[in-house]
Formats: structure tokens, sequence, C-alpha cells
């Protein structure tokens, strides 16, 4: 596990355009949306805007990162898990939970005491990997915003 820099734009913008390729309906955006970001607005995100910052895990087999997640402080002041990916040949690998691992101690490391996240609710395989991870459902629920259909629910983790 490592903390994106923004050198890393390029890496960034290739894992979460491949997230978006591979997941649409796991995630609040669309690579319609995305595919045109200029580098700036890459290397902001490497930050997540100054209110967090992005981890990239790594496999020694592989050359480019294994999965992505992001800490992102929200204007509540509370910390929430953001753009989770795994590619798909990274799986099984505990990738996931090394990345929930990273955001956690982040968090912590800044005096938060949870974690929170949205998941789409039929995203079974998501729901269990956070769950193993120590995340409740909240009792939250809203529309995924890149698709009114699909409903996700809000899950939280005690640091």
């Amino acid at each position: 596990m490592r903390e994106v820099v923004p050198d890393e734009w390029q890496a960034l913008r290739d894992i979460r355009l491949a997230a978006l390729t591979d997941a649409p309906s796991a995630f609040g955006s669309t690579y319609a949306r995305e595919a045109p970001f200029a580098e700036d607005q890459w290397r902001t995100r490497t930050t997540c805007g100054g209110r967090g910052a992005m981890f990239f895990a790594e496999l020694p087999e592989l050359t480019e990162p294994a999965g992505i997640a992001g800490a992102l402080v929200q204007d509540d002041g509370t910390v929430e898990v953001v753009s989770m990916w795994v590619r798909p040949n990274a799986r099984g690998h505990k990738v996931g939970e090394a990345l929930i691992t990273a955001v956690a101690e982040w968090a912590r490391s800044r005096d938060h005491d949870a974690l929170y996240l949205w998941v789409t609710e039929s995203n079974a395989a998501a729901r269990r990997l956070y769950e193993r991870c120590g995340f409740t459902a909240t009792g939250e629920r809203q529309p995924l915003p890149s698709d009114s259909a699909l409903p996700e629910i809000r899950m939280r983790r005690a640091l």
C-alpha cells in the first residue's frame, strides 16, 4: 500500500477509468464524465481535492496498481471511503482488505473515530468485503448518483 502523489496522476487516471469501465454500477460517477478530465483535475484527485488521500495497492506480479481506494473528509468531518476498486486479476489476494486498512490508518492518524462508505445494495461481493472489514449498515439509503434506479446503503466502521 502506498499513498498516491500528484505526479502519479496518469496511473490514477488509468485505474479509475478501468474501475468505471469494469464496474459502472458501483460508482457515483461514470466513465463518460471522467474520461475527459484534464491533467490538473487528475492531480487534484490524488489528494481528494486537498481533503484526503488516495491509495494504490500493489502486487509484485503486476506492473500496474492492483487496486485503489480513497479517504475523503466530508463537510461534516466524517471520513468516507471512496473510489474503492480491485482489478479482477488481483481479487482474492486480500487487496481490498489492505486498502481498507490503509484508509483506516490514515483516518486514525488524523484522530477520526470511524469510516463510512456507500455501497450499491446489489453489490453482494463488495458488501461481504466491507462486513469482513468490520463495517455494518447504518440504515441510511440513497439512490446511486450515477444511476438513480440503483439504491445504495451506507456502512460504518469504528476505528
